[in-house]
């Protein structure tokens, strides 16, 4: 199953894996999500959330 999971499995104070950059939520649901779901979720959603994080901004704000 492709996974973004690289073992640094902390959860940040706003809730984000300190490794992968998902929810625990996410984390819980990853096995449940469908492969689209899933390789959107490692081809925009965490990318968008690491040039984020990259940038000093907060994970969940949205860009425009």
């Amino acid at each position: 199953m492709l996974t973004p999971c690289i073992g640094v499995c902390t959860l940040d104070p706003q809730g984000y894996c300190d490794g992968c950059r998902r929810t625990g939520t996410e984390i819980a649901m990853w096995s449940s999500m469908g492969d689209a779901a899933r390789e959107h979720f490692m081809s925009v959603v965490l990318p968008e959330r690491e040039a984020r994080d990259a940038a000093g901004e907060p994970l969940d704000a949205v860009r425009r």
